[in-house]
């Protein structure tokens, strides 16, 4: 396998497994945020600095990563989840761009505007297509569990939801911490993948990527948010040999032209399972062994 196709394969499996995290709050829990790269970067910095300057091994670091994004999503969590949804928003975007400010200050720990050079590239395809698995697999049993089908009841109606006993602020926090987590790990492998980090790399735009992915896919839809981060990932790329200095215009003329004429998104609430694809491929067979209707290639009839 080519180095270029190596690393596309591995870019598209970080951007799988970031935009699962918006997906479950935009998605199964109705909250959408502006500010989820800043748990990319508390991922990738702790990742970064515990590899590099104490030479703690890669796995763990990236555990210990995932962990901190997680954590700080408490403090975070507790007043901005009793919000609802503008303001949720706008608190969303000023803590992405808190985070993003304090690890521009912070010299003597991240390396501040200078950025953070010489992060070890631990991170290959094999380990990335292992935790994107994971991770598909840990996010579909959560959206299948009780507590996704509580988030579900709290995305349609929450006044509903907690009329029947469904702790809306508890599950939402849930949601969030688990968002978090795969924004640590997403953060963590790009750290270690890239080389080099720099607090440009998680400010609005980023999260704003990620954001436009989950919309994409549709909302609502595991198997939605991977193809949409699929495409975001592969399409810019596509676009560079052919219309060069002007692919990100297309690209974006081209996630217009989805969203208008499919609102739902990609998928919408549907999923890709392997009982739907089971149940395509006997539709197709049975198509094909079809008969033909007797009499039917004739054009009229006697009289």
């Amino acid at each position: 396998m080519t180095g270029f196709l190596s690393g596309m394969l591995i870019t598209v499996g970080i951007n799988i497994i970031a935009v699962l995290g918006p997906s479950i709050l935009l998605g199964f829990t109705g909250m959408f945020t502006f500010g989820h790269a800043a748990y990319e970067a508390l991922g990738a910095y702790t990742s970064a600095v515990l590899t590099m300057r104490y030479s703690v091994p890669f796995p763990l670091a990236l555990l210990c990563g995932c962990v901190v994004a997680m954590l700080c999503s408490i403090p975070i969590g507790v007043p901005t989840l009793h919000l609802t949804s503008d303001y949720f928003i706008v608190a969303t975007l000023g803590v992405g761009e808190i985070v993003a400010l304090l690890m521009e200050n912070l010299d003597k720990i991240t390396g501040g505007g200078r950025g953070l050079p010489g992060v070890p590239l631990y991170t290959n395809l094999p380990i990335t297509a292992v935790l994107v698995i994971a991770c598909i697999w840990v996010t579909r049993n959560f959206v299948n569990s009780r507590h996704g089908r509580n988030c579900v009841a709290i995305r349609e109606n929450q006044l509903a939801a907690e009329c029947i006993g469904i702790n809306a602020f508890k599950h939402k926090m849930i949601a969030f911490m688990i968002s978090a987590f795969l924004g640590g790990l997403s953060g963590g492998l790009m750290a270690h993948y890239v080389g080099l980090l720099h607090p440009k790399m998680f400010r609005i735009v980023r999260s704003e990527e990620l954001g436009i992915a989950v919309i994409l896919g549709g909302a609502g839809s595991v198997t939605g948010s991977v193809l949409a981060a699929i495409v975001v990932t592969l399409l810019p790329e596509l676009l560079r040999d052919v219309v060069s200095d002007w692919r990100l215009v297309v690209y974006g003329l081209a996630v217009i032209v989805v969203i208008i004429n499919r609102p739902q998104g990609l998928m919408g609430y549907r999923e890709i399972t392997l009982e739907s694809l089971r149940g395509l491929w006997s539709r197709l067979a049975a198509g094909r062994k079809r008969p033909a209707a007797p009499g039917a290639a004739t054009t009229g009839r006697r009289s």
